[in-house]
């Protein structure tokens, strides 16, 4: 079948928050820059509305309350209202699907993408139904939402029966931290630069840490939150995909398939965390009622709906090891946790110490590290020594700022995660995301953990939120002398 000329836009879930406050502001920008013409019409599914002129009243407030006030534009907004429709849906109804078979039958040869921004729990049967009501063909694709599953057994489940409806060439399995202008640039870091290449290895690094911090609790994801945890929500995705763009081989081109081969491999590479490891290599921690930013917040069992939760961590920090040639003997810590400082996200590459200092009276306990900072703010920074100006010779870590483009700076050119990942759907192109057996590898990492938790006996610890998680994590790094970065 050749490429249609125009997309229809079906977003499930298309009143909930993902698809108001990151969704549609995300669709609004790309109409905004022209590329969206393509798109015909965008098709939101739920509960919450009752018409057309409703959901697009919905969407306006929303742009209100979440789109910088400098992105609006009353022309492009009139533009973009005009392809929004509204269908009530019930997922589990075969006839609601034919209402939406009719809605969104056109003369006109289209493609048609269903963005499913729901519980994974309702993959298998909104698959089903759209088969079913004749709605997919070879150009239809499908974009699924993280975590992907409760574990490797679910997860596969879901895989075979989406399978089952789309190929794996329109399947588009969704991770929006692969979308950030850091993190896509992370690639053009390590396979573009000279300077980093030789060094990015065991031999001169001496570990790398992955932060993922959050300040806010987990109000509003209670039933779901309860029975995932931070390992299953952030390190099951967010960090092990970072972590395998950070120690991933340059790969032979950037074809979507030869980059997710190299993802694989470092997977593959990962020694599992076992029963006489895992205290030894992971905490597991819980916040108890404290204070962030200067404000008290309730503890973690106490907010409503996780009362029964006491096994369920809200702090995960890991001693990761990748056994290949590269990183043999280079830790990676990985930590996630809520109620925690601050909200940053950063990637740290620690070089390895000179043998002895040259340097009268430097004790040689600094060393030069690359910051990559994925959020709240996005830039690149190293840390290197530095004589103390005046008469001493004192030595001292000064941070030069890397990333001198002044467009990522210029508001007016920031783009979102979700812009770059919703046009790449549009598009075709998988680079930025998961392929099937990326996501399985991913959980079948993770499940070992779990298993070796159960098996050992390690519960969560409790952290006072507004701190950094328990203190054994902050000693994790520390049992081999090392220490997390702290800014």
């Amino acid at each position: 079948m050749s490429d249609p000329q125009h997309t229809q836009l079906v977003i499930f879930g298309g009143t909930g928050d993902l698809a108001l406050r990151k969704l549609q502001p995300a669709l609004y920008k790309l109409q905004r820059e022209g590329l969206l013409d393509k798109v015909s019409a965008i098709y939101a599914l739920g509960r919450s509305a009752s018409s057309d002129a409703e959901y697009r009243q919905l969407v306006f407030d929303k742009m209100q309350e979440y789109l910088p006030r400098h992105f609006w534009d009353q022309h492009h907004w009139q533009s973009f209202a005009a392809k929004l429709h509204f269908l009530h849906l019930d997922v589990d109804n075969p006839g609601d699907y034919a209402r939406l078979a009719e809605l969104t039958q056109s003369d006109s040869p289209h493609k048609k993408v269903f963005y499913l921004a729901t519980s994974s729990t309702l993959y298998t049967p909104i698959c089903r139904n759209l088969n079913s009501s004749g709605m997919v063909d070879s150009n239809a694709a499908v974009v699924l939402e993280k975590p992907l599953g409760h574990d490797l057994a679910s997860c596969s489940a879901i895989n075979s029966e989406v399978q089952q409806v789309f190929s794996e060439r329109n399947i588009f399995r969704i991770d929006h931290y692969l979308g950030k202008e850091t993190v896509q640039n992370l690639l053009v870091l390590r396979f573009g630069n000279a300077l980093f290449g030789p060094l990015w290895n065991s031999q001169h690094i001496d570990n790398i840490q992955i932060t993922v911090a959050e300040d806010i609790g987990v109000g509003g994801r209670g039933d779901f939150y309860a029975k995932t945890g931070a390992l299953r929500d952030m390190v099951q995705n967010h960090l092990l995909q970072l972590m395998c763009l950070v120690a991933m081989e340059p790969p032979a081109n950037l074809k979507p398939n030869t980059i997710r081969d190299e993802k694989v491999k470092v997977l593959q590479a990962m020694r599992g965390i076992t029963a006489d490891n895992a205290k030894a290599k992971t905490v597991r921690g819980q916040y108890s009622a404290g204070a962030v930013q200067g404000q008290p917040v309730s503890g973690f069992l106490d907010e409503t709906g996780f009362e029964d939760s006491a096994a369920t961590e809200t702090f995960v920090a890991i001693e990761a090891e990748v056994h290949n040639w590269r990183w043999e003997g280079t830790p990676f810590y990985l930590r996630t946790g809520k109620r925690l400082t601050r909200r940053f996200s950063e990637i740290v590459v620690e070089f390895k110490k000179h043998p002895f200092s040259l340097f009268e009276g430097d004790p040689n306990d600094l060393s030069n590290k690359l910051v990559i900072r994925l959020q709240p703010e996005e830039n690149i920074t190293l840390y290197k020594l530095n004589k103390k100006p005046g008469l001493s010779r004192q030595l001292k870590l000064e941070q030069v700022e890397l990333n001198m483009d002044s467009e990522l700076h210029d508001e007016s050119q920031h783009h979102e995660a979700y812009e770059r990942l919703l046009l790449d759907v549009l598009e075709g192109d998988q680079t930025l995301f998961m392929r099937r057996d990326e996501v399985e590898a991913c959980w079948e990492w993770v499940d070992g953990i779990i298993d070796a938790w159960q098996d050992a006996g390690v519960k969560p610890k409790a952290y006072v939120a507004g701190t950094m998680g328990p203190n054994s994590a902050l000693a994790l790094p520390e049992k081999s002398n090392r220490s997390w970065h702290e800014q």
